[in-house]
């Protein structure tokens, strides 16, 4: 597959020298879109990614996988420059979504013109590193016959983090936070008070929406309502699609109120928690200014401002 997808880059691009720069053909404002999905594993983001791949045809736009070695959420500096450049003058896959387990990379750093839409999903971070344990066990029901890395270990997460197994250490929770923080180093520096601060203010000043895996449907519901070019039709696909949409760990056990709160006594889980709900509470107030409920359904709102007082006035 990856060889296949490199040929098809350099066919696209043999053709784009030959037939030289086609500065004349300037892209419609509503096509010259990218959207990146820069995906925390385990958070729902299968689900979430289906559903663009179904409606990708329909709505006329690209979907791309971005596939790093050995799934590296930190890109060389060099390739940092070749993705920018992909993402922001590869006219042949655009309007695009690309997704990938690539922590944040901001463009403005490289001098681009116009930055792509970044949105992301987060979860509560035990919930997820305990879909994560078992994932790497036993795998799920999206592709049952994959081996993976971790096959053939039978113990429960309990158990882990009783006998304070690597796996489970609360270490391995502090993942959300640098995936929002980025390409620093202290980004990487687990339980750096600097990363969180980074990670909130990037949420909020970089990020067009972020929704929590336990509230998915309304982050789709919102996405269809503000950015319509891409997700038209994705909120009903989402309630009445195919399987292909839920995808579940096998063999997962939920940890006892003592594993949770043993876990919890860490400042490691103490800031990513923190970070989780200071994206839940945004994701909240974002949701209260754009719907309402009625009969236990969700509405969104129809637009609430106008104009008037136009000078001068015309004839």
């Amino acid at each position: 597959e990856r060889a296949i997808a490199r040929h098809e880059v350099r066919e696209i691009e043999q053709r784009h020298t030959v037939d030289g720069p086609r500065q004349d053909v300037t892209l419609d404002e509503e096509d010259d879109v990218v959207i990146i999905y820069n995906r925390v594993p385990k958070t729902a983001s299968t689900s979430f990614t289906n559903i663009a791949y179904d409606l990708c045809a329909r709505n006329k736009y690209h979907v791309l996988h971005i596939n790093t070695t050995k799934n590296n959420p930190v890109m060389s500096l060099q390739d940092q420059v070749r993705f920018v450049k992909n993402v922001t003058s590869w006219r042949e896959m655009k309007p695009g979504f690309y997704h990938g387990h690539v922590s944040y990379l901001d463009f403005a750093k490289f001098g681009v013109k116009k930055k792509p839409i970044y949105i992301n999903v987060i979860r509560d971070p035990i919930e997820r590193l305990v879909s994560y344990y078992y994932f790497l066990r036993f795998g799920d029901d999206y592709r049952p016959g994959l081996r993976r890395r971790k096959q053939g270990d039978k113990k429960t997460f309990d158990e882990c983090v009783a006998a304070g197994g690597s796996d489970c250490a609360p270490e391995k929770l502090w993942l959300q936070i640098p995936f929002f923080c980025g390409h620093s180093s202290e980004c990487w520096n687990v339980g750096s008070r600097w990363a969180l601060e980074q990670a909130k203010y990037n949420l909020i000043n970089e990020y067009f929406l972020v929704g929590v895996t336990e509230e998915l449907e309304d982050f789709i519901m919102l996405l269809e309502a503000a950015l319509p070019r891409f997700f038209r039709g994705a909120t009903e696909l989402y309630r009445t699609g195919k399987k292909s949409h839920l995808r579940k760990t096998t063999e997962k056990k939920l940890p006892t109120k003592e594993t949770i709160a043993k876990l919890q006594q860490s400042e490691i889980w103490k800031m990513e928690n923190e970070f989780y709900e200071f994206a839940l509470e945004q994701f909240q107030f974002v949701r209260a200014h754009a719907v309402r409920e009625k009969d236990g359904e969700l509405y969104i709102l129809a637009q609430n401002f106008f104009y008037e007082k136009i000078y001068p006035k015309s004839n």
